[in-house]
């Protein structure tokens, strides 16, 4: 029994150390706000598809810890970025800027749209032409549609 409660203890001991985060002390909520949009705005390296704010993946902290420092030292949002982007390239921005790298990465989305556009509009103009104009039959073909539906087609 003792070795039971000595194994839940330790569980628990592990499970405290792995649930305490990172604290960065500022001086006032506006720099806090800041850090929090910055955090928030940088993809990891590692994880892809996370924040450095949510990641647990070490580069994550060792950018947040990054951020701070250059907060700290009085470093605008736009440096901040800059100093990530040349250290870790352009994949750490969630919204990387528009420039001839880049241009077709933010013009894409608008040339399906338009494309979709135009298929859809071409779709419906031919079906509007199929409906007004109606074929008419010659006179031959008027007979011979007669005669086979009359049950009468030996005459071809």
């Amino acid at each position: 029994m003792a070795r039971v409660l000595l194994l839940l203890s330790m569980m628990m001991v592990s499970l405290s150390a792995a649930a305490i985060t990172d604290v960065y002390p500022f001086d006032s909520d506006a720099d806090e706000a800041r850090f929090r949009t910055l955090v928030a705005e940088l993809r990891c390296p590692k994880c892809q598809n996370q924040n450095i704010f949510d990641s647990n993946a070490p580069i994550a902290k060792d950018m947040r810890d990054e951020v701070y420092r250059m907060l700290l030292d009085g470093a605008s949002d736009q440096e901040v970025k800059d100093a990530l982007v040349n250290r870790f390239g352009e994949f750490v921005l969630y919204k990387p800027e528009f420039n001839q790298r880049t241009a077709l990465l933010w013009v894409t989305p608008l040339i399906a749209i338009l494309g979709g556009i135009l298929i859809v509009i071409g779709v419906v103009v031919r079906s509007r032409q199929r409906e007004h104009s109606t074929v008419s039959l010659t006179d031959d073909e008027r007979r011979k549609a007669e005669r086979i539906l009359g049950g009468d087609d030996s005459a071809s």
